[in-house]
């Protein structure tokens, strides 16, 4: 497997975990990791203050956001050498949450860090720039933007 297919993988899963109320399964993706405003500014760094983020920010429907996460036209600028990589992803969410149909609530840009460690691939940094915003009512306990 390429660096990239591995790290693609890390987007994909965060995804899979996401859309699943897996917030553990995020906290451990983010484990050396941390996530930040599109300034850099800090939101939650480690696991465990990574997954209560998500935990206390998300409105779950029986254990579900009732989300699809949609990750494309990722972009790596990856150093090998060094074990680094950046990569730039537009991403859309979906929900459907009951007596409502299905639409998009946001969309916008990561930029993910990652560094290559003990034969590995984590994140480091994700930075959340928000393009459009729609209806986060029935998503988050926050307000965006």
């Amino acid at each position: 497997m390429t660096p990239t297919d591995e790290i693609r993988n890390l987007l994909g899963t965060y995804c899979e975990c996401m859309d699943s109320g897996d917030f553990d399964g995020i906290g451990a993706l983010f484990a050396r990791g941390a996530l930040a405003d599109e300034h850099g500014h800090p939101i939650a760094s480690g696991g465990e203050a990574v997954a209560a983020f998500y935990a206390s920010g998300t409105v779950l429907y029986d254990g579900s956001p009732r989300t699809k996460h949609l990750v494309s036209n990722s972009v790596f600028d990856l150093d090998e050498k060094a074990g680094a990589a950046v990569v730039r992803s537009s991403y859309v969410v979906l929900q459907q949450v009951p007596e409502s149909p299905v639409q998009a609530i946001i969309a916008g840009r990561y930029r993910d860090s990652f560094s290559h460690e003990g034969g590995a691939w984590h994140f480091v940094e994700r930075r959340f720039l928000v393009d459009l915003l729609g209806d986060l009512s029935h998503h988050l306990t926050y307000v965006v933007g």
